[in-house]
């Protein structure tokens, strides 16, 4: 008899639950025995799967970073710089919200050296550098897209933190946000009335509650 092939929904199941506990508890509550508690299956289970608990660890991160770019990528490309960097953020809002416990997961500890996510990241500092050769943003230092992508990094961050924690309503998000990118926006240099068409433009699918 051959073996029973790998089951993605175990494995699935295994990422997520491992997410809710670190979340909620921490990495010292996660270990082999409540992993395979939580996820309704054997502690042999998370050895088929991940190998050992240091993999599991990863395989969090991995996914929640890979949903992100899933959600990035299935963002229409538009013509305007502008609003493609708003709807990056609209994507990226979404994603957290509808992921919570890997969104927590995935910035519990401090990486060392590079790491997961960091393309995710150059793509932000990429639009960005796009939007100042559009002519939309100030020419400024070399630096300054990078800068400005950890502004706009950090207000998206921020945003979701506080919807996960429940001290900013969900259905309250696309509001600020399209307010608080207006505003960078017009910071950097953008025309306000430009400014304001793009961030309409981007988050006609957003003024509902983010999913």
């Amino acid at each position: 008899m051959s073996p029973k092939p790998p089951d993605p929904a175990v494995r699935t199941g295994l990422i997520e639950a491992a997410a809710r506990v670190l979340a909620e508890e921490g990495p010292k509550a996660l270990t082999t025995r409540r992993l395979a508690n939580e996820a309704g299956t054997s502690t042999m289970a998370v050895y088929t799967y991940f190998g050992g608990m240091d993999e599991v660890w990863h395989a969090v991160r991995r996914e929640g970073f890979a949903r992100l770019v899933a959600r990035l990528d299935a963002t229409p490309d538009l013509a305007d710089p502008v609003a493609n960097l708003a709807a990056g953020g609209a994507a990226y809002l979404a994603n957290g919200l509808a992921n919570p416990h890997l969104y927590r997961a995935m910035f519990l500890e401090r990486q060392e050296g590079p790491g997961v996510g960091d393309d995710t990241f150059q793509r932000l500092v990429d639009t960005v550098r796009r939007c100042v050769e559009a002519g939309r943003f100030h020419q400024g230092e070399p630096m300054t897209s990078l800068g400005w992508a950890v502004q706009l990094w950090t207000m998206r961050h921020g945003m979701v933190s506080l919807a996960i924690a429940g001290l900013l309503p969900a259905e309250h998000v696309p509001l600020h946000f399209a307010d608080m990118s207006q505003r960078l926006f017009i910071g950097y240099g953008d025309d306000p009335e430009a400014a304001r068409r793009s961030v309409d433009l981007a988050m006609r699918d957003h003024r509902r509650p983010v999913p």
